[in-house]
C-alpha cells in the first residue's frame, strides 16, 4: 500500500525517526507502515544523506542491531520462570549465576524477558511499587487511552476525539477523529494502531463506553484486549488524575488546537489532527521529558499484532469452564457470576491456599476470585 497522501511527509518523518532508534526492527516497521522493505530503506538512505529535505524526493547501511540475549539463554530464563513461578528478575539471575552459566544478563533484561513472554503478573507487580509512580520505566509498559470531551461538527453530528497515550515517552500513538464510541469502530482503530507500534504491557483506561460498563469492569473490548495479552486497569472514578497524562494531553490539545478549529467535518477534524500530532510527537520539546521530544523517547513494542490468535491453553490442573450465555459458570452445583463479556469465552479455575476460594484466569491473566465459603 502507497503512503497515504494527505499525510506524506510526516509518515515518513515518524518513520524514519523510528527506525534510526538503537535496536529498531526495520523490517517490521516497513510491515507496520504499509511499505516494502526497499522503499523504507530507500526513505532512510536518502534521510541518512539529505536529512529531512531527501524525504520530499542517497547512502547510509543500516545500524547494527546491539548485543542481544542469546536464545539458549531467553529458553532458560522462560523455563526458571516457569518452574519457579513467583520469582523475580533478580531471583532468577542469582539462580542462573549459582548453576555457573555464562553469559548471564542484567535483572532488568531478565524482566524485560520475562514481559516478553507474558510471563509477568502485572497486578501483582503493581503490588510492589509506590503508589505515586510518575513514569513507566520502559516505553509501552503501559498506554493511557481516552476519549476528549466530543465536540459538534459544522455539518451535523459529533466529533468525538480518541487518543492513546505512551505512560513513558508521553509519544501519541493516536488522535483519531471518531463519530462515536461505539465497541467495533474503536477495536478497527486500535487494530490498526497495534498493526503499527505493537502491543503494550497494560491499558489503563476510565469507566466509560466502550471499555467500561455500570456494575462491571469488564466489556467485549477490554476481553478482547485481555485475549491479546494486555492487562486492563481502569481508573477511579471520579479521580482523572488517575490518567494524569491523558488528561494532561487533552489540555495541550483543546489549548493548541481546538480553540482555533472550524470543526467542518471529521475528515477536516482529523487532518488537523494528524499535522498536531506530528509536531507533538517529533517538534515540541516536553519540561517532563527534559525538554526532549517523545519520539526522542519512544520505541516500537516488539510484541507484534496477531492478525490470527492461537487458541487459549490452561495447564493440566486447572479446571476449564466454559462461561454461558449471561455471563455464569456452574462449579459444584452453584451458579458463579463472572461478567457477559466473557459469554462463550473458556476460563480456568485454579485453587488457592484458602479451602473454598477460587481464583479465575482468562488466558493469563487472573481476573477475580470466587470464595464459595
Amino acid at each position: 500500500m502507497p503512503w497515504k497522501e494527505s499525510t506524506v511527509m510526516s509518515e515518513r518523518l515518524e518513520f524514519v525517526t523510528l527506525a534510526n532508534k538503537t535496536g529498531a526492527n526495520r523490517r517490521e516497521l516497513c510491515k507496520r507502515y504499509r511499505v516494502s522493505s526497499r522503499t523504507g530503506y530507500k526513505w532512510l538512505k536518502r534521510f541518512a544523506a539529505e536529512g529531512e529535505a531527501g524525504l520530499a524526493d542517497r547512502s547510509r547501511k543500516p545500524q547494527q542491531s546491539p548485543h542481544r540475549t542469546r536464545p539458549e539463554m531467553e529458553q532458560l530464563v522462560v523455563a526458571l520462570r516457569q518452574q519457579y513461578r513467583t520469582w523475580s528478575g533478580h531471583k532468577l539471575r542469582q539462580r542462573l549465576l549459582d548453576q555457573g552459566l555464562d553469559g548471564v544478563p542484567s535483572a532488568s533484561t531478565i524482566t524485560s524477558i520475562l514481559q516478553r513472554h507474558n510471563l509477568l503478573e502485572p497486578t501483582e507487580a503493581e503490588k510492589h511499587q509506590p503508589w505515586l509512580r510518575f513514569e513507566h520505566p520502559e516505553p509501552n509498559d503501559l498506554w493511557q487511552m481516552d476519549f476528549k470531551g466530543e465536540f459538534g461538527l459544522l455539518t451535523g453530528g459529533k466529533c468525538f476525539p480518541l487518543n492513546v497515550l505512551d505512560d513513558h515517552a508521553r509519544f501519541s500513538l493516536c488522535l483519531h477523529a471518531c463519530s462515536s464510541v461505539r465497541t467495533d469502530p474503536t477495536q478497527a482503530i486500535m487494530i490498526e494502531v497495534f498493526r503499527r507500534y505493537g502491543l503494550p504491557r497494560c491499558i489503563t483506561c476510565d469507566n466509560g463506553p466502550p471499555w467500561g460498563i455500570q456494575n462491571s469492569r469488564y466489556t467485549k473490548f477490554s476481553v478482547w484486549l485481555l485475549r491479546l495479552g494486555i492487562w486492563v486497569s481502569h481508573s477511579r472514578p471520579h479521580h482523572p488524575q488517575t490518567q494524569g497524562k491523558a488528561e494532561r494531553f487533552h489540555r495541550t490539545l483543546k489549548a493548541e488546537v481546538l480553540r482555533y478549529l472550524e470543526p467542518k467535518d471529521l475528515s477536516f477534524c482529523q487532518q488537523a489532527f494528524s499535522r498536531w500530532r506530528y509536531v507533538y510527537n517529533h517538534e515540541r520539546p516536553h519540561e517532563a521529558l527534559g525538554m526532549k521530544v517523545p519520539a526522542q523517547r519512544y520505541q516500537p513494542s516488539p510484541r507484534p499484532y496477531p492478525e490470527t490468535l492461537p487458541p487459549l491453553e490452561y495447564g493440566p490442573d486447572d479446571l476449564v469452564q466454559r462461561v454461558r450465555g449471561r455471563g455464569y459458570i456452574k462449579y459444584q452445583g452453584q451458579e458463579l457470576y463472572l461478567s457477559e463479556a466473557f459469554a462463550g469465552q473458556d476460563i480456568a479455575l485454579r485453587f488457592t491456599n484458602t479451602d473454598g476460594v477460587l481464583d479465575v484466569y482468562f488466558a493469563q491473566h487472573r481476573i477475580t476470585t470466587f470464595d464459595l465459603r
